[in-house]
């Protein structure tokens, strides 16, 4: 059973900065796209950005100019590169990997911006 690592979550002030990594536990073949979602107390889980197998990328427009999101398809990993932390951002984040038959998903990892 593959399962999906996240880590990089923690406790930031306002205006900083988190990395986010999320590595597959064993290779994953013809991973289409891969992804963060994020989900704070009371809300549905959201997605904040996505990055396909060639490269493109989707950011949700709270997000927009503020993370990045990139992909090492020879370590199954994807990150996300958070800068400009703001309270809102609070939540638990979770990583997604899909191929065209299976979709993974992360444990989640949370994320905490102090104001």
């Amino acid at each position: 059973q593959v399962q999906l690592v996240e880590s990089g979550g923690g406790l930031v002030q306002a205006g900083g900065s988190l990395r986010l990594s999320c590595a597959a536990s064993e290779t994953i073949f013809s991973i289409n796209d891969m992804g963060w979602y994020r989900q704070a107390p009371g809300k549905q889980r959201d997605r904040v950005a996505v990055i396909t197998s060639g490269g493109s990328t989707n950011y949700a427009d709270s997000v927009k100019g503020r993370f990045t999101i990139s992909r090492d398809n020879a370590k199954n990993t994807v990150y996300l590169q958070m800068n400009s932390l703001k309270p809102e951002d609070t939540a638990v984040y979770y990583c997604n990997m899909g191929t065209s038959v299976f979709r993974f998903w992360g444990q989640g990892t949370q994320v905490t911006v102090s104001s």
